[in-house]
């Protein structure tokens, strides 16, 4: 062989090596830097670890669900919380019957919103107290609105506005999520 058949053959290895090699490399310098967003694509704020809210409902259908606890008082965010919920049920369409809007009242809840809430066909109301959701929502402030999956754990948390605009603007990424979960689900 001569010498210009040798180089021209070490060449070819380095390009195929550069080729095959260098973006594998630099793939994993980009994971070990995190020069990128891993895949989240929730909308909402993941909890972890999730929240165990199956000790408050004993006899819970296997469904997903949005989840609201019904504070003393009622004002705006909670009543565009309560709005929200009830559309983005309403948005799932034929999904519907795979999710359910349950709110959560305990004993220093609005009494009034209690009642209005009690005619509602499509919302479930849990009663519990104020030690037990206290307990299950220890790392989290209740003042959200959450999504639980079929076992009860509470895996994302929505913040509550008191525009109604942005409410109903943030309700679009409850939908979102939820089902983006729906899809993935082959449980509820």
């Amino acid at each position: 062989m001569t010498t210009q058949t040798e180089s021209r053959s070490k060449r070819t290895f380095l390009i195929f090596l550069a080729v095959f090699i260098l973006p594998v490399v630099m793939a994993k310098f980009a994971l070990d830097n995190q020069w990128f967003n891993q895949a989240a694509t929730n909308k909402g704020d993941l909890l972890q670890p999730a929240l165990d809210m199956s000790s408050l409902d004993e006899a819970a259908a296997h469904k997903w669900k949005l989840v609201y606890v019904l504070p003393e008082q009622c004002q705006q965010d909670c009543e565009n919380a309560l709005y929200s919920v009830a559309q983005v049920h309403s948005a799932l369409g034929k999904h519907s019957d795979r999710a359910e809007v349950v709110v959560i009242s305990h004993e220093g809840s609005d009494p009034a919103q209690l009642n209005k809430l009690k005619t509602e066909q499509k919302v479930r109301i849990l009663s519990s107290n104020q030690q037990t959701i206290s307990q299950i929502f220890s790392s989290v402030d209740t003042s959200g609105i959450f999504i639980a999956d079929t076992l009860d754990n509470v895996i994302l948390r929505y913040p509550l506005h008191l525009d109604p605009q942005v409410a109903v603007l943030d309700s679009r990424n409850i939908l979102a999520d939820l089902r983006k979960v729906l899809k993935l689900s082959r449980i509820g």
